[in-house]
């Protein structure tokens, strides 16, 4: 049997309500609880939520008050990240057991290739169960795991038996499976971009299978071949140890909104040095500054400007910062601002460290996944 993409063996393993159970891991009193890392004020906002919170309709990103309203028994932690990332690093070593290919997305998520494995076993769905049992053993935590033959799929899979479950997409079953596979349920699939496919009468794989490669481009620009080749089991994306740094940010939110573009410009300064300090510890610079501002409704926007060279000086920045905060009138006061440097000096230090081809795609006996 043939398959049109590389066969892989990618795990996805994906935390469940990381933060919110580190902080029920180590206080007895919040078990079971409904609970949202973050803050409850006027100001505050919802960073994670456990799967009791969840219940009611907690959610991150959501502002403190509408959680309390949805959950009223809802209880406030303050995060602690420093402990969020001990956690993690011993999540990790556990990774490190079975793979050296590991590729953090964040303190709670990772892509584990296991073609080739240290413990020379061949099911990655296995595996999969076995980290996710050492997790458990050894950190008290649960953990639920994606396996497929590339980094999508996998990533879509962890999310299929969540919590605490897994889900195996072996390569016979990868065509039908993206084909009944909901467009809104596609990892990359964002709210815009999703409606934007429901008006195009995209509402499934098999819908964005029919579609050809010409329409997709010229509806979605260069996503459009993305999309063409994802729902066909094509990417060619490898599992890469070393996540070469895209960007650089910092920002604030403020315990009043902030109306006056010279106390935007105040606040500004500081968060610019704290850019600054970054960019100097870790020996980078870069050419695309981007302001972010979210006003007090909540609305987001970014300002852009790329340079014709390389800053990491705090007046340089905050001279291109300057101009973008004054480039249009502000619509509303603002809640939050924040400064980040992308197109970074960097570039040049990705080293390849997955550079084995994958196994031959004209697959002719069931591969023991």
């Amino acid at each position: 049997m043939s398959f049109p993409f590389p066969i892989r063996k990618i795990i996805h393993v994906d935390m469940d309500a990381f933060y919110a159970s580190v902080e029920q891991l180590d206080d007895p009193n919040l078990r079971g609880k409904p609970l949202a890392v973050g803050g409850g004020s006027i100001r505050g906002v919802v960073s994670a939520a456990s799967y009791e919170a969840r219940k009611f309709g907690v959610r991150s990103a959501m502002s403190g008050p509408m959680a309390r309203e949805l959950c009223p028994e809802l209880i406030f932690v303050p995060p602690r990240f420093g402990r969020y990332k001990e956690v993690s690093k011993a999540i990790r070593e556990i990774f490190l057991n079975y793979t050296d290919l590991v590729e953090p997305l964040s303190l709670d998520e990772a892509y584990l290739d296991v073609t080739e494995n240290k413990i020379g076993f061949p099911s990655a769905t296995i595996i999969a169960s076995e980290i996710r049992k050492q997790i458990k053993e050894k950190i008290q935590l649960n953990a639920s795991a994606g396996i497929s033959v590339n980094k999508f799929l996998a990533k879509v899979a962890s999310d299929i038996n969540k919590p605490n479950g897994q889900k195996t997409i072996p390569p016979e079953e990868v065509i039908d499976f993206l084909e009944g596979l909901e467009i809104k349920k596609f990892f990359g699939v964002g709210k815009v971009t999703r409606d934007k496919m429901y008006r195009l009468g995209i509402f499934t794989g098999k819908d964005l299978k029919e579609k050809s490669e010409e329409f997709l481009t010229t509806h979605f620009g260069k996503s459009g071949n993305h999309y063409y080749k994802i729902v066909r089991g094509i990417q060619a994306s490898q599992v890469k140890p070393s996540r070469i740094q895209k960007s650089l940010a910092a920002e604030r939110t403020f315990r009043e909104n902030i109306s006056s573009e010279i106390f935007m410009m105040d606040r500004l300064d500081n968060i610019a040095t704290e850019v600054e300090n970054r960019l100097q510890k870790q020996n980078l610079a870069g050419k695309t500054i981007t302001l972010k501002i979210k006003y007090s409704d909540f609305t987001l926007q970014t300002r852009s400007k790329t340079l014709n060279h390389y800053v990491r000086d705090k007046s340089l920045i905050l001279e291109t910062v300057k101009e973008l905060l004054f480039q249009e009138k502000m619509k509303d006061s603002v809640r939050l601002l924040g400064i980040s440097i992308s197109n970074l000096n960097n570039q040049d230090r990705e080293k390849l460290t997955n550079t084995k081809d994958p196994p031959s795609i004209d697959v002719q006996l069931k591969l023991d996944f």
